[in-house]
């Protein structure tokens, strides 16, 4: 079983905390990537401080991967007088093309100030931020047109801030991803872990298996029933983490000597299918 509290923070991500509170006078807007599949985990408060009053374009992230009915809710909770939310799959690239109007209305004021003093078409500045392996890296390549930011499929790779130029008249500041010391809620620890926001390596794998075969029982018991063949989805409920854990492990026909059950190769699998979507597009954190 894990600690009592998962947590990550390495000290460089202390370093990115001093970065960015240095850096805002030098951008005009914040770009604020979330996973769409934990819009409310995703979202480090730390980040939410720092910024202060700072204009925001918050983008849902891997949107295609998450639920579309929460995909709403979220965008409509996030949308606010300081903030534009919108939906992007950085990946496909599904949704790009929207950043620049949104980032537009968010500094209306401003550029109407600069088109009355003849500066119409000048460069726009935006930092952009969110927690590892939310697709910071992927949007800035995709927005470039070159491989200019690091983007691999493991949280922690981007180390220091660099400036990217791009097609769309916005310059991008690449700040590293960045979580914070303490989560206060134990369930946000473990949506960050399912979803690779954390290394894999420092938890438990079987324990969050369990966790995620609870999240699917409780929140899409049809699609998980349909997917790993467990029968009367209404009956899931009633069937304990370890026991569902074993049961896809049976089925699956992941056994060792004397029959018995793989446990950690059925754990990896179903994190693999859960990250690939092959269950289907599912959101852990609910708007209402």
């Amino acid at each position: 079983m894990p600690s009592e509290n998962i947590q990550w923070f390495p000290g460089h991500m202390a370093k990115t905390r001093r970065m960015i509170s240095e850096n805002l006078k030098n951008v005009d807007v914040v770009i604020e990537i979330l996973d769409a599949r934990i819009p409310a985990s995703s979202r480090n408060p730390e980040i939410t401080k720092l910024i202060e009053n700072k204009p925001s374009l918050i983008i849902l992230n891997k949107a295609s991967l998450a639920d579309p009915t929460q995909n709403k809710l979220w965008q409509e909770y996030y949308s606010s007088e300081s903030s534009e939310c919108i939906l992007v799959d950085c990946l496909s690239g599904e949704g790009l093309s929207k950043i620049l109007p949104a980032i537009k209305t968010l500094l209306k004021d401003k550029l109407e100030k600069y088109e009355s003093k003849g500066m119409s078409g000048r460069r726009l500045f935006a930092m952009v931020l969110g927690i590892p392996n939310v697709g910071k890296s992927t949007l800035i390549n995709k927005l470039s047109g070159t491989k200019k930011a690091k983007a691999e499929n493991r949280p922690g790779v981007t180390r220091d801030k660099q400036w990217v130029s791009t097609g769309i008249g916005v310059d991008l500041l690449d700040m590293p991803g960045m979580l914070w010391p303490k989560f206060e809620d134990r369930t946000v620890g473990e949506n960050l872990a399912l979803t690779g926001a954390v290394k894999d390596d420092i938890l438990d794998i079987e324990y969050l298996a369990m966790v995620y075969c609870n999240r699917m029982k409780n929140l899409y018991p049809r699609m998980f029933a349909e997917r790993y063949k467990l029968g009367d989805a209404e009956a899931l409920a009633d069937i304990e983490d370890y026991e569902l854990l074993c049961l896809i492990g049976k089925k699956r026909g992941f056994l060792i000597s004397g029959g018995e059950i793989n446990t950690e190769r059925t754990a990896d699998m179903l994190l693999d299918e859960f990250r690939a979507a092959k269950l289907g597009r599912v959101t852990l954190d609910r708007a209402n």
